[in-house]
């Protein structure tokens, strides 16, 4: 008898190490020879086989062990920590993505912070863990239930929130992310109170604060909600893709530096932008700059509790833009049509084109700055409406 528990506490520890280095022979092998080491955990951190497997990024051993329909994907540890928290914390996005498909909760607090997946992606930089883990929470009953927006605010048990903990780790990477996907800036900490702008400021970390200050403009995103958006063509997308992120990026060095910030206009912009990068309203055929068409089609952050938004009107026309195309025209007196997405930037001196020949001209948009600094106004990145929300 005392030869069989010996054998079998082998067995056990055989079958960690195995899954921890991804034998996934031998971890058959000890499976078959005994069906009930898939319920066993190790003895002090009461981590099973599919923890382990987990946290060490073997996914062939996760995929194997989530076929037995006896091993809940939810499955806890001694901090009541599940694989998918493992996961996360260590950067497994081939986990990830697995658990999350096997319906893993990813509304699930540990015991030893109060905290979730969404925490530990945060908190330990990694991206592409978060960006999943905020996918699968737009279109899983978490959305329906609790809502998305509480979701991204979520607090761990000492009042921080995922945007806390990434800019109090240096991750801004992450910040971006939980910033385009309605983390509140306005959020304050259970115990000292502190916003994650001053979380950002007590570490040192310069990149997050300027990202994070409550009085900085807000970064430019896509309406999402508006349908045109969503069906552009790729090579339209791209070319608003590329002026929305020079936007921001224009935005982060001028925050960096102390100086105010707007969008820089087409007309007054003396580098960097894309002269020849022009989109084309479709139904009634007017032209604009991609500089120009972001700002009608851009906005700042909205509140993350509206769904519904306005579709932008043609400046020429004033009729709803319905769709957007890559303008083609004809430069000089040559007939050869360029496709003005993969065209050169302005020089810094360069005469003006005359566009009274073809189709429609940039004449018509010497007024269009006053669409850029609408854009870039926002006095604050949360109004006060929004302060109910951080509320769990």
């Amino acid at each position: 008898m005392g030869q069989g528990l010996s054998c079998r506490v082998q067995d056990e520890h055989g079958l960690f190490t195995a899954v921890q280095f991804g034998d996934l022979e031998l971890v058959k092998t000890l499976l078959e020879r005994d069906p009930s080491l898939i319920q066993q955990t190790t003895v002090y951190d009461r981590h099973s086989a599919l923890h382990i497997a987990a946290a060490n990024g073997q996914i062939e051993i996760v995929s194997m062990l989530l076929e037995d329909r006896s091993v809940n994907p939810d499955c806890l540890n001694r901090h009541k920590q599940t694989p998918l928290m493992l996961a996360a914390m260590h950067g497994k996005i081939n986990c990830v993505e697995k658990l999350i498909e096997a319906r893993a909760n990813i509304l699930m607090f540990d015991s030893l912070n109060g905290r979730t997946c969404l925490h530990y992606a945060a908190c330990y930089g990694h991206s592409d863990c978060l960006e999943m883990i905020l996918s699968a929470a737009r279109t899983s009953h978490v959305a329906a239930s609790w809502g998305f927006s509480r979701f991204v605010n979520i607090r761990d048990g000492k009042g921080a929130t995922p945007l806390h903990l990434a800019a109090r780790q240096r991750r801004p990477q992450c910040v971006h992310l939980l910033l385009d996907s309605g983390a509140l800036v306005c959020a304050s900490t259970g115990g000292y109170g502190r916003i994650p702008y001053l979380v950002a400021l007590k570490h040192k970390n310069d990149a997050c604060a300027a990202l994070l200050n409550p009085s900085s403009a807000e970064p430019l995103v896509w309406p999402s909600p508006l349908k045109f958006i969503s069906e552009l063509n790729q090579d339209a997308k791209a070319l608003l893709e590329q002026a929305l992120m020079e936007a921001n990026r224009e935005r982060e060095k001028t925050i960096l530096k102390g100086t105010s910030y707007s969008i820089p206009s087409p007309s007054h912009s003396n580098s960097g932008a894309i002269e020849d990068d022009i989109s084309e309203v479709q139904d009634c055929g007017h032209q604009m700059c991609a500089q120009c068409t972001l700002a009608l089609c851009c906005h700042n952050k909205p509140n993350p509790t509206t769904t519904s938004l306005t579709a932008p009107v043609c400046p020429f026309c004033r009729s709803n833009i319905a769709q957007l195309v890559v303008a083609k025209v004809k430069v000089n007196s040559t007939d050869q049509d360029l496709d003005l997405y993969s065209s050169p930037k302005l020089p810094k001196s360069r005469k003006p084109r005359n566009f009274s020949e073809g189709s429609s001209s940039f004449k018509s948009l010497s007024a269009v700055p006053s669409f850029g600094k609408m854009v870039g106004r926002g006095s604050g990145r949360v109004s006060a409406d929004n302060e109910c929300i951080d509320k769990p």
